[in-house]
């Protein structure tokens, strides 16, 4: 009998450990160097074998080597999980027969703080026909909580399997209030009862949930003496460091589950949803790869492992959530609209880029055709021929000048001509500029003159001179920048179909002088000897001070210094067009003195050089000479500066024009000359000039012969206004081939 009650034990002990075996192998870690396994049984920390291998000394446990047996106290342990803080082990079964001698009231467990029986995981059962089986708990030596059940029978039952009364009883373990120890026994329920054909033994035990199944067969040969219990184990801050966390048993990625008795603060440690492993272990538990595991995910290819979880993606052109218990994924078709759009969208910017690309690449050679066809080439051989040229003039490109100017909006346009039109810009510096712009291009003539323009200014340096600041040779037609001069020319200021009000003498004798020098430093002073060829009125720009600065150097020649002048195709503007020029086609220095003398006439007599609404003085030039010849110079004068006192500067300029009109070049003065007697008379009539009222009066009545009655010798003021630049006007005066 008693070999076949230590079979029955070893049998159940296989079948325990066989159990254990389904236990994580991820949460058998031990500490390193300790025991990891005894028998088939893992040790995993905070459990351990031998010294300093247990979070606590209530977690050692012993393993008999002999038998492979791991036990916790004197209880076989047959598996540990540490991530629900259960532990199986064997206790004995309470049994009581007729002879009182083999009854026997086994203690199940002295609890203490840390393990107690789990009263959800087992079940107490009473196994006979006369048994009343009994559990409870005990505190300081007293009973605190009851619990049992009474099974009774007159015979054996036959073909009954189910434990509700008739010689099989079960019930539930009694809570546990405070920390305990539990006993139970089986007892008598009568002491009369008898039962024919039926073993006089009862038993009473705890057993895992579902571990036991009634059979009749046991109330004649009851075949356990021992069976599994589950118990509860929990740990404390009894192990943690003084001041630090009370839940210092508890690693990375796992938190804690909360037990509190009067024994203290009592917790259990376990992993996070979407991690394993041991929650006591240093490195805590880890994550979990789901995706390598059977999952949610409508399609297992489209699963993400995540950080303590995993997501379900759907693949393109789907729309949903992915997973098998959710919407799935399903096609979508507002999707497939979108990229369908998108990639209309990416074929038009593709074709748009290549269609700006192209454009862009055009637009190049464009603009270098242009730079060719413009004398870009021509321009740079004389560059290079002119090194004090080399860096003083900019060149300009099409999209600067067009954002000075707003893309040539006509708001910008200071003035229009026969040749073009001129506009004003500002720069992305704030400077602003004038930018002469050509009617038409394509002409060699003109693209030969806009090169000789840019290379003769190119020389000049003089602050009565238009400064050319730069040009482009990007677009159709070349253009010139130059300085802005903001008072318009000096025909818009004394011709008074124009202009209302006056120059005042003084000012215009200014003026004379300082275009006379410009002119004479082109002849004397530049670098290379430079003839101007279309001196006029409409070509001197005014600034806000009415300082004069000369303009259009489109038909001006540079004369080597070794010659006395050029023979060219005749170029000017009619009224101002030296005749000796006219008649031979020999250029020189005094086909500029003689176009100066005709400027002084304008200064003189307010009037225009050609005027055809009056026959007889079509040419002012000629119409001069003959009234100087004929005394009648006080007929043909500005009344506007006629004062007493301007009357020796008045015959004085007047002579010098008639002599800059004379008809032989060798006749007339240099410009030097001319400068030189201009800067005199200012000088003097600053120093002498009306000191002596007889004399200015004598010369007056013999230059003048008599005042008109009524004329009111006050000056008048000056109206200034902007209509032109650069010598062209709204209203062009009739030229000579090329002339302006």
């Amino acid at each position: 009998m008693r070999e076949k009650s230590m079979e029955l034990k070893l049998l159940i002990l296989f079948l325990l450990l066989v159990a254990a075996m389904e236990a994580a192998i991820s949460e058998a870690k031990s500490l390193k160097g300790c025991l990891k396994k005894c028998g088939e049984v893992e040790i995993p920390y905070p459990f351990g074998v031998g010294d300093n291998c247990s979070l606590e000394k209530p977690f050692n446990l012993t393993c008999d080597t002999s038998t492979s047996t791991l036990f916790y106290g004197k209880n076989p342990v047959s598996s540990i999980s540490v991530q629900h803080g259960l532990m199986d082990v064997l206790f004995e079964v309470s049994k009581i027969c007729g002879n009182q001698s083999e009854e026997k009231h086994p203690r199940l467990l002295d609890a203490g703080h840390y393990f107690t029986i789990s009263t959800s995981e087992n079940m107490f059962v009473s196994v006979g026909c006369n048994i009343l089986g009994r559990i409870c708990s005990h505190h300081e030596g007293q009973s605190t909580n009851f619990g049992g059940c009474l099974a009774i029978c007159d015979q054996l039952p036959k073909n009954n399997n189910t434990c509700a009364g008739t010689g099989c009883c079960h019930g539930e373990i009694p809570p546990q209030g405070k920390p305990s120890t539990y006993d139970f026994q089986a007892t008598r329920a009568f002491s009369n009862y008898k039962v024919s054909n039926g073993n006089n033994c009862s038993y009473a035990f705890v057993a895992k949930n579902g571990w036991f199944s009634f059979s009749p067969h046991h109330l004649l040969n009851f075949p356990f003496e021992v069976t599994p219990v589950v118990l509860d184990w929990t740990v404390s801050n009894v192990s943690c460091q003084n001041g630090s966390s009370p839940y210092c048993a508890c690693k990375n990625n796992t938190y804690h589950v909360d037990y509190y008795s009067n024994a203290g603060h009592r917790y259990k440690c376990k992993c996070k949803p979407g991690f394993e492993g041991n929650p006591y272990y240093l490195d805590g538990c880890q994550d979990v790869d789901e995706c390598t595991r059977p999952n949610n995910c409508s399609m297992p290819k489209r699963c993400h492992n995540l950080e303590g979880g995993y997501h379900c993606s759907c693949p393109p052109a789907h729309k949903g959530d992915g997973k098998a218990n959710g919407s799935g994924c399903t096609l979508d078709y507002g999707f497939i609209a979108l990229s369908c759009s998108a990639s209309l969208l990416i074929v038009f910017i593709l074709v748009y880029t290549s269609c700006w690309t192209y454009k862009q690449r055009t637009l190049k050679q464009v603009r270098r055709r242009n730079f060719e066809q413009n004398g870009g080439n021509m321009l740079q051989q004389q560059i290079s021929q002119q090194q004090a040229y080399s860096g003083k003039t900019k060149l300009f490109t099409e999209a600067e000048l067009k954002n000075a100017t707003n893309n040539f909006h006509k708001d910008t346009i200071l003035g229009h001509g026969g040749q073009g039109i001129v506009y004003k810009g500002i720069l992305s510096d704030k400077t602003p500029i004038a930018i002469k712009k050509p009617r038409q291009g394509g002409d060699p003539q003109q693209i030969k003159d806009f090169i000789n323009e840019v290379c003769v200014l190119s020389q000049i340096n003089h602050r009565n001179v238009v400064k050319l600041l730069g040009c482009c040779l990007e677009t159709e037609v070349p253009l010139l920048v130059y300085e802005f001069v903001n008072n318009g020319t000096l025909l818009d200021h004394i011709d008074p179909l124009k202009n209302d009000g006056s120059i005042m003498w003084e000012t215009r004798l200014r003026i004379a002088a300082e275009i006379a020098g410009a002119i004479a430093y082109l002849h004397s002073y530049a670098s290379i000897p430079i003839i101007h060829r279309d001196i006029k009125s409409a070509n001197i720009l005014l600034d806000h001070n009415l300082r004069a600065k000369v303009s259009d150097f489109g038909s001006s020649r540079l004369i080597p210094l070794d010659a006395t002048h050029v023979t060219t195709i005749v170029q000017g503007t009619l009224g101002y067009l030296d005749p000796e020029y006219l008649h031979i086609g020999e250029l020189n220095e005094k086909s500029d003195v003689y176009s100066f003398g005709v400027v002084l006439v304008e200064l003189l007599t307010g009037r225009k050089a050609i005027k055809f609404s009056r026959p007889e003085q079509r040419n002012l030039a000629m119409y001069f000479v003959s009234s100087m010849k004929e005394n009648h110079l006080w007929e043909i004068l500005d009344k506007r500066v006629l004062e007493q006192k301007n009357a020796k500067q008045l015959k004085e300029v007047a002579s010098l024009a008639r002599r800059c009109l004379r008809v032989k070049g060798e006749e007339r003065p240099t410009m030097r000359e001319v400068a030189m007697d201009l800067e005199g008379l200012i000088s003097m009539g600053k120093h002498t000039w009306g000191k002596d009222k007889g004399i200015v009066a004598e010369e007056s009545e013999y230059l003048l012969g008599h005042v008109p009655e009524g004329y009111d010798d006050a000056s008048s003021s000056i109206i200034v206004s902007v209509t032109s630049y650069d010598g062209i006007q709204s209203q062009s005066s009739p030229e000579i081939i090329g002339g302006r």
